[in-house]
């Protein structure tokens, strides 16, 4: 039996390592950071696991016609969250491109004197990448600035559920008192973050820090952020950080299942949040309980369209997660099913969860103002497209409200040309400057 062809893949990733962070426990902004050799090195080792994957014609997995060679902008696209951990979603991501996409002397042109040219280092391929900025597009970034997810994780520090948490951890917290160096210790700021980067790069914490104290902490800070980012509803706003996220991987998979839509390979690059609410969402962890709390750094889930064998040649997905650097990719079970989940039924199951617009995040949120309210998704629409589309002015009337600028234009450029030997240059400048800057187009 042969295997389904891969026609396409989503992959959804997480930065790698970082310097110190921080990020307020009620409205989830955050400090800037920056990465680290380390992280670059294991988003570099994600970037080359998936060419190993996807982009191998040995592999079962090699995606049908894609190109392995030259990256091809019409088949792969990148997405990077630019808000909070931006500089480090961003330094990750090209990384894991250039394991994606390693130098080649393919590379190479010939000039018309017959010279040829590699690019530098060997072929390096520049793969450019979109950054999406939350004040503009709300996908990859949802829960900052949203009262009604501050309203949540307040409902959830003043749960039954966390006080209990809270007095089971209070032994760990007398431990940890030593080790964290004045910060609050507390179960709603989780230390986690701190003590683990300081046993990764603080050669003397390391020495000192007692056995199990960093698997408690981890512990606990699954437990704080898995409340936080999850809800019994797949439409409860604590699945927020997913529910923005799904739009763009819905649209991309529609992309690739259209024949005549090159787009066959679509990352998604952000941070842990938008993992723990699609494993939510999804059922996963119903399935699969590890998958509760935050994954590891590097970590992709993988979301592969894969055309069925006959009889059954319709259009499945299936998922497969990767925790970290260490790990391999491993099929995880969604909404239940044993084996791949055929397309129409997973876009049935989440299309109404998901939130595709910085109008509709607003009144998820309660939120009172966005810059911008174009819908997104794949791909995404012009700055005026929406406001087009809800403006009075039909296309006729657009016409003539342009012809008639551009009369009165040339009537008062004529008049000026009379009365100056510069009227020609003031005639086309005066055009350009009413016919190109109107927020309406036809």
């Amino acid at each position: 039996m042969s295997h389904p062809t891969v026609r396409g893949v989503v992959v959804i990733t997480r930065n790698g390592d970082r310097y110190d962070y921080s990020q307020d426990p009620v409205t989830y902004k955050s400090s800037h950071a920056d990465s680290t050799p380390l992280g670059e090195v294991q988003a570099f080792q994600l970037g080359t696991q998936l060419r190993k994957e996807y982009f191998d014609q040995s592999s079962a997995n090699y995606i049908h016609n894609v190109r392995t060679d030259l990256v091809d902008l019409d088949q792969v696209h990148a997405r990077i969250k630019n808000g909070g951990e931006g500089r480090v979603v961003f330094d990750s991501t090209i990384a894991l491109l250039q394991g994606l996409f390693p130098p080649t002397t393919k590379n190479t042109i010939e000039l018309a004197n017959e010279t040829k040219v590699t690019a530098p280092l060997g072929g390096y391929q520049y793969v450019p990448a979109e950054t999406v900025e939350p004040a503009n597009d709300r996908s990859l970034e949802s829960w900052t600035d949203c009262p009604a997810f501050q309203d949540h994780v307040k409902k959830f520090y003043s749960s039954p559920e966390f006080k209990a948490a809270e007095k089971a951890a209070e032994p760990f917290f007398r431990l940890a008192n030593d080790f964290v160096f004045g910060r609050p210790i507390t179960l709603e700021n989780a230390i986690y973050d701190f003590m683990n980067h300081q046993l990764t790069h603080n050669k003397s914490y390391a020495h000192r820090l007692p056995p199990t104290l960093i698997e408690q902490a981890r512990h606990w800070a699954n437990f704080h952020e898995e409340g936080v980012f999850s809800d019994p509803s797949i439409n409860g706003i604590g699945n927020i950080a997913g529910r923005t996220l799904l739009q763009s991987v819905i649209s991309s998979l529609e992309r690739i299942t259209f024949d005549g839509d090159p787009l066959q390979f679509l990352i998604e690059s952000t941070t842990y949040q938008p993992f723990i609410s699609l494993f939510s969402q999804t059922e996963m962890t119903n399935s699969d309980p590890t998958l509760k709390g935050i994954p590891n750094f590097a970590s992709a889930l993988a979301i592969e369209l894969r055309r069925g064998s006959l009889p059954d040649n319709r259009d499945f997905l299936r998922f497969k997660f990767k925790n970290g650097t260490d790990d391999d990719f491993t099929t995880i079970r969604v909404f239940g099913h044993n084996g791949d989940i055929p397309l129409t039924e997973f876009i049935y199951r989440v299309e109404n969860s998901a939130i595709s617009s910085n109008r509709q995040w607003m009144k998820v949120c309660g939120a009172s103002s966005t810059s911008n309210l174009a819908p997104w998704g794949m791909p995404s629409l012009p700055l005026f497209q929406e406001a087009r589309e809800q403006s009075p002015f039909t296309t006729a009337m657009c016409g003539a409200l342009v012809a008639a600028l551009f009369m009165a234009t040339v009537l008062v450029a004529a008049k000026f040309f009379k009365r100056s030997r510069r009227g020609r240059i003031a005639l086309r400048t005066s055009g350009v400057s009413t016919l190109f800057f109107s927020p309406y187009r036809c």
